[in-house]
């Protein structure tokens, strides 16, 4: 596993690499790129944006191993996710209420703060620091994917005055850099594990001071901004409304449910797959953000002049990809028949298919859902969605640990048909609705959820 885990990661990087260089030859020189004010401003905002999701990144790859590596069991590890899921879904109902309350510029700061106290909390092994940890972790989460975003469009708009046109581009950029930051979290997570001799501790760790970084920039260069709130409940209850009359927005809303649900399983399931057979973490997980990202670019040039195939099409393929990887998981985990290989394999197809899903699903709901409603249906898409994914790893927490990891890939694999009955019905739906389909070249896409 060592030499083919390196093997794959140095191909996926080249083939993102030469797609990505021809992207950026053929790409015109934009108006927005012209304008030194709004690349000072856009500046301001990436070195504190990347800092953050740097430290975000770092912690992905051995926080399973950091779990086994104190000895918990994986029943054990199993709760801790679930509560750093049910943290997720709490407090992302309340997070962008909680920011115009607070102001973006302290959340971004709360942020730095307790995503720093989360990762202190991995230095310890009882077991209730950590679960205090995962909780910090959720709603470190939830602001990290709302206070920044809400304090740039401000600015952006209302202290800045920049058109509104190129908020989609500093986004996109924002979107392609993560990737770019996940890849090479994962090579650094897996040298300073080796390097600081503190173990799987270590990147959470490293992470420490990014954060810290990152807060006293934002102390030091940006300014306070609020919004007027709007009521929780009627957000929740304009967003059900919009949920219950459109069944294209309840189709979608089925289908990320299902989808998403199964990725954070999968998240939880492929580091106990792999790490057993000698599999270098933090390159599996550069070489799995390396696949998305080849998926995103093979977005971009599916939905160009030259091919011109719609978001509708590729979340389709995304969704056949999953189920197809799916059931090659559940042959290659049988128990005392485990191909660590093809288990590879099918997981560098899972964030393949993330890679063309999260621009597909975004590119639909902005069509599909009215702008004022978009808060109050995605607190109903997630709510499903993160059940779902606490009650697989409670059946995961209940079951034999040789035989619990291909029954629970046999169970995604029945979750992720459901999904592809769900794209069917809203493809039939919208088959002749001009409104979902790219007219243009997308350039580049509007990515929010990094």
């Amino acid at each position: 596993m060592l030499v083919t885990a390196y093997l794959v990661f140095v191909g996926l990087l080249a083939s993102c690499l030469g797609l990505e260089l021809s992207r950026c030859r053929a790409k015109p020189p934009g108006r927005a790129c012209s304008n030194p004010s709004f690349l000072r401003f856009q500046l301001d905002f990436y070195q504190v944006y990347f800092l953050a999701l740097a430290a975000d990144w770092l912690q992905a790859p051995y926080l399973y191993k950091l779990y086994q590596h104190y000895y918990f069991l994986e029943g054990q590890i199993a709760i801790l996710y679930v509560c750093g899921l049910a943290s997720t879904v709490l407090f992302g109902l309340v997070a962008s209420s909680l920011v115009d309350w607070l102001g973006r510029k302290k959340s971004c700061v709360l942020f730095s703060l307790t995503y720093s106290l989360c990762c202190l909390t991995k230095l310890s092994r009882d077991y209730f620091v950590l679960l205090v940890g995962r909780a910090l972790g959720g709603l470190s989460t939830a602001l990290l994917f709302s206070a920044f975003e809400a304090w740039y469009i401000h600015e952006h708009v209302e202290r800045h005055d920049f058109p509104a046109e190129w908020i989609p581009a500093t986004f996109a950029r924002a979107a392609f850099w993560n990737h770019v930051l996940a890849i090479a979290a994962g090579v650094a997570t897996e040298a300073v594990a080796s390097w600081m001799g503190l173990g799987p501790v270590a990147p959470f760790v490293a992470a420490i001071p990014l954060l810290a970084l990152a807060g006293a920039l934002v102390l030091r260069n940006w300014g306070e901004n609020y919004d007027r709130q709007r009521a929780f409940s009627r957000t929740c209850a304009g967003g059900l409304r919009c949920l219950l009359s459109d069944r294209r927005v309840l189709l979608l809303g089925t289908i990320q449910a299902l989808f998403e649900s199964v990725i954070f399983i999968f998240v939880f399931l492929w580091t106990p797959v792999l790490d057993p057979h000698g599999a270098p973490l933090g390159i599996v997980f550069s070489s799995f953000m390396a696949a998305s990202l080849l998926g995103s670019s093979l977005y971009r040039i599916a939905t160009s002049k030259r091919y011109h195939l719609q978001p509708m099409h590729l979340l389709s393929l995304a969704v056949l990809i999953v189920v197809f990887s799916l059931f090659m998981l559940t042959f290659s985990t049988s128990p005392g028949q485990e191909s660590p290989v093809e288990s590879f394999i099918a997981f560098l197809l899972i964030e393949l298919a993330c890679g063309l899903y999260f621009p597909s699903m975004s590119f639909l709901r902005r069509k599909v859902i009215p702008e004022t409603e978009q808060a109050g249906v995605l607190n109903w898409f997630r709510v499903p969605l993160h059940l779902l994914a606490c009650l697989g790893l409670l059946v995961l927490h209940d079951s034999d640990r040789k035989t619990g990891t291909r029954n629970m890939f046999s169970i995604c694999s029945a979750v992720m048909v459901m999904a592809l009955l769900a794209v069917v019905g809203l493809f039939t739906v919208v088959r002749h609705d001009a409104e979902l389909r790219v007219s243009s070249p997308t350039g580049e896409s509007y990515a929010p959820e990094l």
